[in-house]
């Protein structure tokens, strides 16, 4: 199994605060993982877009966020000006910079890579669906951290459909059926399991609709890892961020890939060697 012993050497990869760091066979292996997704939305017709590493926190507010996910947020700020002499004459430099030495956070590292899609869309409106790609560092301030199961900063691949609701369920079944076939091709047994963080609010008509029809899917591997998710948002993106579809708001559903996760489970199913575990993806990727 792969050790978290930051100071060791030779292993594949050790995690420290819930920050990973990984040598060049856990790279390979992550890598690996990502072209075949990447694939994957090229075959749906997505496009490959790239959006900024930060959030601006009124964006994040239209949205719910600090109703629903206030807790997982990682806020990201500037000493202040006045603060600058005194923190370069402290001879001590040891600790936590005092929240008295920072200025107010007007930005947010991203919790999830779909959030700068929807922002990116705003005031956007097509006659076709739509399918973009993207693949972003993310953050959750989780209450602990597990290896690669539960990281603070992970690397997350999407796939993301808006159009009408039909394009959506389509979107989302298509690629359901593409994780489980492509974790019989490795080996994995995968499990999915509805989950219950949609990203409105949990006390609204929609939390409601998520007791009939899950809105969020995950796929599990035994040991209770989450690799994958499928997330139909219906049209709560659409109509927060005014982001229309043959005149009336969108619906959007994405796909979303846990690279660092994927890493985990293949590194159990592997006994701790990743390349066994890319020449397996390597494999099982022309296949699914």
């Amino acid at each position: 199994m792969p050790v978290t012993d930051p100071t060791a050497t030779g292993a594949a990869w050790s995690v420290r605060d819930g920050l990973a760091s990984f040598d060049e066979p856990a790279v390979l292996l992550r890598n690996a993982l990502d072209t075949v997704f990447t694939r994957w939305a090229t075959e749906a017709g997505a496009r490959q877009q790239s959006y900024p590493p930060l959030l601006r926190t009124e964006d994040l507010r239209s949205l719910d966020y600090f109703r629903n996910f206030p807790h997982l947020g990682s806020p990201v700020t500037r000493i202040r000006p006045d603060r600058l002499a005194g923190l370069a004459g402290d001879p001590s430099g040891a600790g936590a910079l005092p929240a008295a030495e920072l200025a107010d956070a007007t930005h947010m590292l991203p919790s999830a890579a779909c959030y700068g899609c929807f922002l990116h869309l705003s005031g956007t409106s097509a006659d076709t669906p739509v399918l973009i790609t993207t693949v972003a560092q993310c953050f959750r301030n989780e209450d602990h951290h597990d290896g690669l199961r539960r990281l603070w900063g992970f690397t997350m691949r999407e796939i993301v459909c808006v159009g009408s609701a039909e394009a959506v369920r389509t979107h989302l079944d298509r690629h359901r059926e593409r994780i489980l076939a492509f974790g019989t091709a490795l080996g994995l047994t995968l499990d999915r399991q509805p989950a219950t963080d949609p990203f409105f609010e949990k006390d609204g008509t929609r939390s409601v609709m998520q007791l009939l029809v899950p809105v969020k899917e995950e796929y599990l591997h035994t040991d209770g890892t989450a690799v994958a998710s499928t997330n139909n948002h219906r049209n709560f993106f659409g109509e927060r961020r005014a982001i229309g579809h043959a005149g009336r708001p969108a619906f959007t559903g994405c796909v979303a890939f846990g690279l660092e996760r994927w890493v985990h489970v293949l590194g159990d199913l592997f006994e701790g060697d990743p390349a066994a575990a890319h020449r397996a993806v390597l494999r099982a990727g022309e296949r699914a």
